[in-house]
């Protein structure tokens, strides 16, 4: 992601001593992202990506981390965290904590077809399935009470009739939590930022083969009705507008409940779930576009964008789940 700390070529073959990951031979940097300073690393042994996390601390990162694992080993195709000479995962790399884990296949997909959505949401129904029984537990931190928290730090930088929207929406949320049917829904370790960039595809665009989802360091406890509205507010839109493509969204949806089929109460809240995962990323992107962290390569994403989404989600039509498996 956006490389806030710098890493060296001898940094990096110190760090490899504690790993059994063969000799160094490159590293460069990935100049994408706002969260983490993350390179390829290759090695005598392979390809893997180095991550320095910038924001998480210590105590929060074994949930991703063991998450990935967990995964990993359920074929879930995810990257898998390399363990140290010690036993250990995490690393310490210029007094921030570090992980190394596998490259994945492939490249993302900018303007994914209805085979991409199909592929893509079966995997995350087998993702949801395979975390069931993963024992850590650690929140959503970008959940309702984040959004909370940092409503009225970007709220000064809106014009009244964006302002009234946020609060509103805020609300409906908030009221939302309260209800039984919302109490009811599944939920379980859920990655939280399933955009398309977030997800690789190998083979070829006529016939993709899933090379696996990357960037779990926003995944948490949480609906898994929420991690499937994240993805299809970007998978399944027109860009420019932010209204759903018809074709693309049902194949989503429908590929993700012939693994998992959707409950009543899921049916029921969806519409305000799809409200609510535009929110979120709207604050977080009004916060990163006005409350910038300096970075090397950083760019902010364009808030505006989820404004449109979520304004869609509040007026225009919603795609229905789908009732059969």
């Amino acid at each position: 992601m956006a490389v806030f700390t710098q890493v060296s070529d001898d940094d990096a073959r110190v760090l490899l001593r504690d790993y059994a990951l063969g000799d160094f031979r490159s590293l460069r940097g990935i100049a994408a992202g706002i969260e983490n300073s993350n390179f390829f690393l290759t090695t005598s042994e392979g390809e893997f990506v180095l991550t320095v996390f910038e924001v998480l601390k210590s105590e929060q990162l074994p949930f991703y981390i063991e998450l990935m694992n967990h995964l990993a080993k359920r074929s879930v195709p995810v990257p898998q965290p390399m363990t140290r000479h010690d036993g250990k995962r995490l690393s310490v790399l210029h007094g921030k904590p570090a992980a190394i884990v596998t490259r994945l296949p492939g490249s993302f997909e900018p303007h994914p077809t209805s085979v991409h959505c199909a592929i893509a949401g079966q995997t995350l129904a087998h993702a949801h399935l395979a975390a069931q029984d993963f024992s850590l537990h650690q929140p959503n931190l970008r959940g309702l009470t984040w959004w909370k928290q940092t409503a009225p730090t970007v709220r000064p930088f809106l014009i009244s009739e964006l302002a009234t929207l946020l609060q509103s929406s805020l609300d409906e949320q908030l009221a939302l939590s309260q209800t039984e049917d919302y109490q009811s829904l599944p939920r379980g370790p859920a990655h939280c930022d399933l955009f398309r960039d977030n997800v690789l595809f190998a083979g070829t665009r006529e016939a993709p083969v899933m090379g696996g989802f990357i960037d779990f360091y926003f995944a948490g406890i949480d609906t898994w009705l929420f991690d499937v509205a994240v993805s299809v507010n970007d998978w399944c839109i027109e860009h420019a507008s932010g209204i759903f493509q018809p074709e693309l969204v049902q194949a989503w949806l429908i590929a993700y409940a012939k693994v998992r089929p959707f409950t009543p109460a899921e049916h029921r809240v969806w519409p305000v779930i799809l409200r609510a995962a535009a929110l979120r990323f709207w604050i977080s992107r009004l916060y990163d576009f006005y409350l910038p962290r300096p970075a090397q390569t950083l760019k902010p994403h364009d808030p505006s964008h989820f404004e449109r989404i979520l304004t869609q989600r509040t007026i225009g039509a919603i795609p229905a789940l789908p009732k059969d498996s």
